[in-house]
């Protein structure tokens, strides 16, 4: 959790760029491979080779409403035929859809305009027109219009077939481009991929999704053999690639190329899996502040405490390094769980125990601190439990005291209140990460260290904490996303996922996935919108997020559920205190005492207030568990961990769990929105998305 930083403003923050996928798209035709270069596979495919075939033909118009004569003469229609009478011409009630179809094969195209119909089965073109008119008020056939080019017709089952999903591989560059995936296909995608963008366009809703098998992909996938890895890759592809799995295989082996190892003598050392990689690789990668000496070809000596800073150098060159350090188990802990644990927190509990590291991946209401607490009681030695603010450590106490047979003796809190080293000790990011400090925690024998939110690890306020090692490494968040790009770090110092797969606690309904849906919001009124079209930069992005027409909006949904339990995201502080008043509800800022905006939570706990607004200090640390409406109001722009941290205040087991965000139409904050609801898509939550007019 993060205080606000003056008026809670802050700079946009969004994803890097990523470029779609170029290739043709096929056709609509359920599961297919990658089509033909040549081939027309989509509606935009067919509409741009039709555009591109009548501007070069000399014999069209470019209204299209002349047509071609027997000998080639650019004539009007309206006498063009002249060897037919009127009474061989079919009138527009004779244009039926079989007809329709017959014009389809024999111009050899998915869709047609009125033109080429017309000419297909000899008749006019305003006979034509008002033909598939009257096919089209039936239903049977759709058009749409083509910017500047003529209206083109097509069978609307034809049309109906866009909605199903397709999968698209472009396995030389490691891209997968799904249209309308399920919920089943984007879960196991996220096994081994990054969804990097979402393409097309949200009115047509067939959106695409844009997938990226990177390296880090492939080293944090939560398979322990490469053939279960494979054969998920083989489950949602639509043909072998054996391009993508020789290099999935060779990415899978170099994440045992390196290996931390505890010497007999009690020094620790970096092997290679070759001397060419001792050599070429960690040779010229370190110095001597990482490797005092060599001891054979494929062995070096590491200096003490630099094995963090060996593990993040190797990574990055694309050799994530194997810890298998003897640490220290810690003084042993007697320590009794007072909660039983569900199925799959045992199984989290148990691959930890196997792994000895990793980063617990699980959403929002699946209680990853009951399992971080169950981790403590398994292993069994002194813990160390490191968390980003006083108040998320007050929580942690009160959750160990709860659900263990920890006394009140045995648990320590270390930051600016209080400074207490017990068997269990709580402290704070930044105080472990201090000079004065850090030596007081690297001289005890922890058995276990639990990074809580840890995707604050990469920041330099925090970095130095990660540092801290112990032989049993716990990292707990439900985003380990990081608009920087440094969420590799996480899993480099910390350990690798585990319970990614998100989709089997919403099947089992042990947590209520959520309904999302971005609302793009109108101006509220003129002035706003003007004065938002003469700035730039950080002013304009501050003006789109505080549109007051989003007021109106957020009234709205509030009285479409009147018992919801409501929480309204802002991240301006007046434009918080304006919605406050609007609605006649408490405004919960950093600005706010400490012990009001505990009391204002409680009452929200206990039922006796239903609706908050809350600037960021509601994002991450606050226990929050019964809301069951979110509305984002504003955000940072793009940031994934915000908008799945907002969202995931009403993923509880029980009740609904509806999430509205709002974006004012035609500003940043359209691509804004969209990707700050990506990492739940990513993990196979359905996004919607509404055009408010």
């Amino acid at each position: 959790m993060t205080e606000d930083d003056g008026r809670d403003a802050a700079p946009a923050d969004s994803d890097a760029g990523h470029d779609s996928a170029d290739e043709d798209r096929p056709e609509a035709n359920g599961v297919v491979p990658t089509p033909a270069d040549d081939a027309p596979n989509t509606l935009d495919d067919v509409r741009e080779r039709d555009a591109e075939a009548e501007d070069g033909d000399d014999t069209d118009t470019a209204d299209g409403d002349d047509t071609d004569t027997a000998d080639g003469d650019d004539t009007d229609t309206a006498d063009a035929d002249t060897t037919a009478t009127d009474a061989d011409e079919p009138e527009a009630d004779d244009i039926s859809l079989d007809s329709f179809y017959d014009a389809l094969e024999a111009e050899g195209r998915p869709v047609v305009t009125a033109q080429q119909v017309a000419r297909r089965l000899e008749t006019t073109q305003a006979a034509a027109v008002d033909a598939l008119g009257a096919l089209a008020d039936a239903g049977s056939v759709q058009r749409v219009n083509v910017e500047t080019d003529p209206v083109v017709w097509y069978p609307t089952e034809w049309g109906n077939l866009a909605t199903r999903e397709r999968i698209v591989l472009f396995p030389e560059r490691r891209e997968i481009v799904v249209d309308s995936p399920t919920q089943y296909t984007r879960a196991r995608l996220s096994q081994f991929a990054h969804l990097a963008d979402t393409t097309g366009e949200r009115e047509s809703g067939t959106r695409g999704y844009l997938y990226k098998i990177r390296q880090e992909d492939v080293w944090q996938s939560p398979f322990d053999e490469l053939g279960e890895l494979l054969a998920m890759l083989r489950s949602v592809l639509p043909t072998r690639s054996p391009h993508l799995e020789e290099w999935v295989e060779s990415q899978w082996k170099r994440a045992n190329q390196f290996r931390l190892y505890t010497h007999e003598e009690g020094y620790v050392v970096l092997e290679g899996a070759s001397e060419s990689l001792m050599g070429n690789v960690a040779r010229q990668k370190l110095d001597d502040e990482q490797l005092v000496a060599p001891i054979s070809d494929t062995e070096s000596w590491v200096r003490d405490g630099a094995e963090a800073a060996i593990k993040r150098v190797l990574y990055e060159a694309g050799y994530p390094v194997k810890d298998d350090r003897e640490l220290d188990a810690g003084d042993p802990l007697d320590v009794d769980l007072r909660v039983e644990l569900r199925d799959y927190q045992r199984d989290w509990v148990e691959k930890f125990r196997d792994q000895k590291s990793g980063v617990l991946v699980g959403p929002s209401g699946a209680g990853k601190t009951v399992t971080g607490i169950g981790a403590l009681a398994s292993v069994g030695g002194e813990t160390l439990i490191l968390v980003p603010s006083r108040e998320l450590a007050a929580q942690w106490r009160a959750e160990l005291l709860r659900h263990t047979t920890l006394s009140e003796a045995q648990i320590g809190e270390y930051h600016g209140g209080q400074k207490e080293v017990r068997p269990v000790t709580i402290a704070t990011y930044q105080t472990a990460g201090m000079d004065r400090h850090r030596s007081l925690f690297d001289s005890r024998a922890w058995g276990l260290i639990v990074y809580d939110e840890v995707h604050h690890i990469p920041s330099r306020i925090y970095r130095r904490s990660a540092d801290l090692q112990a032989k049993h490494r716990l990292g707990l968040s439900a985003t380990p996303v990081r608009e920087d790009d440094k969420e590799q770090e996480i899993f480099t110092l910390i350990g690798p996922p585990i319970g990614t797969d998100w989709s089997k606690l919403f099947e089992a309904g042990y947590v209520q996935e959520p309904e999302v849906e971005i609302r793009y919001v109108p101006w509220g009124d003129d002035t706003a919108q003007n004065e938002w079209a003469n700035a730039d930069g950080y002013e304009r992005h501050q003006l789109a997020g505080t549109n007051p027409g989003k007021d109106e909006e957020v009234r709205r949904l509030l009285r479409e559920h009147p018992t919801a339990k409501a929480l309204v995201f802002v991240d301006w502080l007046d434009q918080g205190e304006r919605l406050a008043e609007v609605l006649d509800v408490p405004f919960v800022s950093g600005e706010m005492p400490h012990y009001r905006r505990e009391r204002l939570f409680e009452e929200f706990r206990d039922g006796d207030l239903r609706t908050l607004v809350i600037s960021r200090v509601g994002d991450e640390g606050i226990d929050l568990p019964n809301a069951e409406l979110a509305v984002v109001a504003s955000g940072l722009g793009g940031s994934r961990r915000q908008g799945a941290q907002r969202a995931g205040r009403t993923m509880r087991p029980a009740g609904s769990a509806l999430v509205y965000v709002l974006a004012t139409r035609g500003t940043s904050e359209e691509d804004f929105a969209q990707r700050q609801m990506r990492h739940l898509a990513e993990k196979g939550v359905r996004v919607r998305e509404n055009d408010l007019l």
